[in-house]
C-alpha cells in the first residue's frame, strides 16, 4: 500500500496572518536588547534575582521579556559564554505547570474527516475534525498549520522551548475524533511526520523515524490516540502497537444503554466492557471520557452512572476526562432544547454534581479535565465557565473534603527526599486481571511516582500474542515533578532521575516472580526502549520482555 505524502492531507487555512504575527513577536535580532539581556543574565549568574535584574537592565523599549531572555541565555550557553544554570532556567520558565507532571505534553490534531458516529451532542464544523470547533485554541493552532503533523509538532516544540520548558521527554496526543476511522496509510504518515519533527530530520518510513527517535534528544515517551469502544478489536490493537501507541482515549460517555441509545452513540455498555478488557490485556493505559447531563440524564442518574465506572470491575479506567454536555447550536441536541425536551444543568448544579463525585474517584485514576474548553460564545445555555476545577476544589476545601485522584496528589514543584517517601500498594480487580498500583508518596500524601502492574489470569490468552504469553504486564511507570532532559540531573529534591522508577520496577518484578509469571512485558514507548533495555528487557515483536 502506498504511504501517504503531505500533499494528500494538507488543508488550506485563512489564519496565516495570525501565524505571521506570532512569528513577528519572536524577532530576537535587536542588538541593543541583546546587549541588555546579556548584562542582565551575567548578573543573574552572579546571584542577583530576576526582579532586581530586570529593573537594573531595562531594554531600550521597556522591560525585557522572559522569552527574549531565554533565547539569549540559550545562545550564550551554546557559544560557551555562560555555563548552564538551572537557577536561571527556573526563574525564566513561563507557565511552569506545563511540565510539572514529568513530561512535556504536546497535542496535535488530525485533518477534518468523516466520523462513523452520529452523536446527538457533537458539534459539526466542516473546517474541523468531528466534535471540534474552529476557534478552540488547539484547533486554531492546527488550522494555522494546515493540520500538517510536522508543522504542528515543530511549532509546539518551539513554543515550549521558547518559554523555558525541556522537551527531552514528550507525550504526544493525537486528537481529532475517531482515530480508527482514518485510513491506516494516513495514520502511519501522521505519526512518522510527528516523529520527524521530534527527531529534527526527515525519514523515509515510519520504522526509520521510530529507530531514530529511540536515540533522539527529544524522545516520544507516550503516544495517545482517541477512538470509540466499538472500534477496538485485536487487529486494531496490534496495529496501534505497531505505530507506537501506548494509551487510548475511549469515548465511554455513559454506562447506561438507554442513555447511549437516546444520544445516538452507536455502541453499548457491552462494547465498552469488551474494549476495556482487550485494551487491558494488551497493556494499554485506558483513558475514558464521561459525559454528565446527556439527553435523558438527571443528577441522581449521573451520580449512579459515575459510580458504575468504579463499581463495575470490567471498567475502572486509569485516567478520565469529565466532559459535561455543552449545548451548541451546531449540534443535533439543539433541536431537542428548542422543543423543550432538554435542559442543561446550571453552573451551580454542575458544581454540586462534581463536588459530590470527585471524592469518590479511586487513587489509581488521574482526572485530566473537568470541562470541555469550548469558547463560551458557542454555548447556547448552561455552563459557560471554564474554571470549574478551581471552583470545585474551593467548595471541596470549604466542606472539609478532598479528591484523591492522581492529579490532585502530584508532587508538582515540591522537593522530595527518598527517605521521606513510603511505598504504597493498592490492589484491585479489573476485568480478567489483578491490578497492582505501586506508588511512592510523602507523609502529606503527595505522589512522587507510580507503576501500574497488571497480573492477568490467563497471560496472553485473550490476544494470543507471543510477547505476552506467561507474562505479567507493566502498563505504565511515571515519575512526577519537573520534567528533565534525557540524562539531566535536577537540583536537590528533584523526583526525576534519582532512581525512583528503577526501584518501582524492581518491586513490580518481585511481585510478578512471586506470583509465578515466567516473564515481565512492558508496553514501552519508542523513546523509552533504551531505558528498559538498560534494565534487562529485550525487544519482542510489539513489547519489550524480561525473563524472570
Amino acid at each position: 500500500m502506498r504511504e501517504s505524502t503531505a500533499s494528500d492531507y494538507t488543508y488550506d487555512s485563512s489564519l496565516e496572518e495570525r501565524l505571521s504575527e506570532w512569528r513577528a513577536l519572536r524577532d530576537y535580532s535587536d542588538a541593543e536588547r541583546r546587549a541588555a539581556a546579556q548584562a542582565l543574565l551575567a548578573e543573574m549568574y552572579g546571584g542577583l534575582a530576576l526582579r532586581p535584574a530586570l529593573h537594573r537592565h531595562p531594554g531600550p523599549h521597556g522591560y525585557l521579556t522572559k522569552d527574549f531572555l531565554l533565547h539569549v541565555y540559550r545562545q550564550m550557553v551554546e557559544r560557551g559564554e555562560m555555563p548552564e544554570d538551572t537557577r536561571i532556567l527556573q526563574a525564566l520558565r513561563m507557565k511552569p505547570v506545563r511540565t510539572l507532571s514529568g513530561v512535556a505534553t504536546l497535542t496535535v490534531l488530525t485533518k477534518p474527516y468523516p466520523c462513523p458516529g452520529k452523536c446527538l451532542f457533537c458539534p459539526t464544523d466542516v473546517r474541523m475534525p468531528k466534535s471540534y470547533l474552529h476557534d478552540e485554541p488547539g484547533a486554531m493552532r492546527a488550522e494555522q498549520h494546515h493540520f500538517d503533523p510536522y508543522e504542528q509538532t515543530a511549532a509546539r516544540l518551539e513554543s515550549l522551548e521558547s518559554v523555558g520548558h525541556p522537551t527531552g521527554k514528550v507525550e504526544l496526543l493525537i486528537l481529532g475524533g475517531t482515530w480508527s476511522a482514518y485510513r491506516r496509510d494516513y495514520q502511519a504518515w501522521f505519526v512518522r511526520r510527528c516523529l520527524d519533527a521530534l527527531n529534527g530530520s526527515v525519514s523515509s518510513s515510519l520504522e526509520e523515524a521510530q529507530s531514530r527517535n529511540a536515540r533522539a534528544a527529544r524522545r516520544n515517551v507516550g503516544l495517545v490516540v482517541e477512538t470509540r469502544p466499538d472500534r477496538i478489536t485485536p487487529s486494531e490493537l496490534r496495529w496501534l502497537r505497531s505505530i507506537g501507541v501506548t494509551k487510548v482515549q475511549v469515548g465511554v460517555q455513559s454506562t447506561q444503554d438507554r442513555i447511549l441509545e437516546i444520544n445516538r452513540r452507536g455502541h453499548t455498555l457491552a462494547d465498552t466492557r469488551r474494549a476495556f478488557g482487550l485494551l487491558r490485556a494488551a497493556g494499554f493505559k485506558i483513558h475514558a471520557h464521561w459525559m454528565p447531563n446527556l439527553l435523558g440524564a438527571d443528577g441522581p442518574g449521573d451520580r449512579a452512572d459515575f459510580a458504575a465506572l468504579w463499581e463495575d470491575p470490567d471498567l475502572r479506567p486509569d485516567e478520565l476526562k469529565i466532559y459535561p454536555t455543552s449545548l451548541l447550536q451546531n449540534s443535533d441536541l439543539f433541536a431537542h432544547w428548542e422543543r423543550g425536551e432538554y435542559r442543561p444543568y446550571t453552573y451551580a448544579e454542575l458544581v454540586e454534581l462534581l463536588v459530590s463525585i470527585k471524592p469518590t474517584i479511586p487513587r489509581y485514576c488521574r482526572v485530566n479535565r473537568l470541562v470541555r474548553d469550548f469558547p463560551a460564545h458557542h454555548v447556547v445555555a448552561g455552563n459557560r465557565r471554564s474554571n470549574l476545577r478551581e471552583e470545585v476544589q474551593r467548595v471541596l476545601a470549604s466542606r472539609g473534603l478532598r479528591c484523591q485522584c492522581i492529579r490532585c496528589r502530584e508532587i508538582g514543584a515540591q522537593p522530595v527526599r527518598r527517605e521521606d517517601l513510603r511505598l504504597e500498594e493498592l490492589v484491585y480487580r479489573a476485568g480478567r486481571a489483578e491490578e497492582r498500583f505501586l506508588s511512592f508518596v510523602t507523609s502529606e500524601d503527595r505522589l512522587a511516582g507510580y507503576v501500574r502492574l497488571s497480573l492477568p489470569q490467563s497471560p496472553g490468552a485473550d490476544l494470543g500474542w507471543p510477547d505476552l504469553r506467561e507474562a505479567a504486564l507493566i502498563r505504565e511507570i511515571h515519575i512526577y515533578g519537573q520534567s528533565l532532559g534525557i540524562g539531566d540531573l535536577g537540583p536537590p529534591g528533584t523526583a526525576q532521575h534519582v532512581g525512583l522508577g528503577s526501584e518501582l520496577l524492581s518491586h513490580a518484578e518481585a511481585i510478578a516472580r512471586r506470583r509465578g509469571y515466567a516473564r515481565l512485558a512492558v508496553i514501552s514507548a519508542i523513546g523509552t526502549r533504551g531505558y528498559y533495555a538498560e534494565r534487562g528487557f529485550l525487544d519482542g515483536e510489539l513489547y519489550q520482555v524480561k525473563p524472570l
